[in-house]
């Protein structure tokens, strides 16, 4: 069961701000496919994803939840949106697994079994694929149907639609084999800032435009400084925005 903190957090999802939504909203189409890069273990991306995907299934948008999940875990998956298991029998990594990812898994079952239009797949690797997991994900992803919106909840990483490596062994990630292919791709990555935040403070959401001078600072200091990459010139073509988690005080 969620603890009390936990669960204040989620009842208060209403009271946040909404231009970050509304910006993500704006031009889902079907066959969209939105990346929402996340950093893993925190409780506001799936806050966020619960919030996006009820506005496109208010709007009638009938979308599909892509999780960074194990493809093996499908039928598992199935079983929990037709309400014959609980979420907790999913197999998920530790690296992703935590008890608000969990909960809005069940909270989209608890709406399937209600009447809801909605869809949750499993797009990541199995533990025991041999083939490049981006190269798995964007295999999934142009394999679902293309008359509805495809949302996209994976690590900041796999949204990035331009690296410009300077190791020959980098390799293109899911949004970008993707948009490379000709698929219609948004990108919108979170980022906490800072990484923490004093005991009494409670995380307010901002968007940045990827045409805001901001958007290049957040993109090479904290998302290309990871990896072995040249800096950007433009975050234009490489996310179509970040929504930063800040502090309240």
């Amino acid at each position: 069961m969620p603890n009390l903190k936990l669960l204040a957090f989620m009842l208060c999802a209403s009271s946040l701000s909404a231009a970050p939504l509304d910006a993500i909203l704006t031009g889902i189409e079907p066959g969209t496919i939105v990346f929402i890069g996340e950093s893993h273990h925190r409780a506001e991306s799936p806050l966020l994803i619960k919030r996006l995907v009820n506005e496109l299934i208010a709007s009638n948008r009938c979308p599909i939840l892509a999780l960074e999940i194990g493809s093996d875990q499908q039928s598992v998956i199935d079983q929990v949106m037709a309400s014959e298991k609980p979420a907790g029998a999913i197999e998920i990594s530790d690296i992703i697994d935590h008890e608000p990812y969990r909960l809005m898994i069940h909270y989209f079952a608890k709406r399937k079994a209600r009447g809801s239009c909605l869809g949750v797949v499993a797009i990541d690797a199995s533990k025991e694929a041999t083939v490049d997991r981006n190269k798995w994900m964007a295999a999934r992803l142009s394999s679902l149907p293309t008359d509805r919106p495809v949302v996209v909840l994976v690590g900041a990483l796999h949204t990035l639609k331009k690296v410009d490596w300077t190791v020959p062994t980098g390799k293109p990630y899911a949004a970008e084999i993707l948009a490379n292919q000709g698929f219609r791709v948004k990108s919108f990555t979170q980022r906490w800032i800072p990484k923490e935040c004093p005991s009494n403070s409670i995380r307010q959401q901002r968007f940045v435009e990827a045409s805001d001078p901001e958007a290049l600072t957040i993109l090479n200091e904290t998302v290309l400084s990871l990896l072995n990459a040249e800096t950007a010139e433009s975050a234009e073509g490489v996310v179509d925005g970040f929504i930063v988690w800040e502090c309240d005080s």
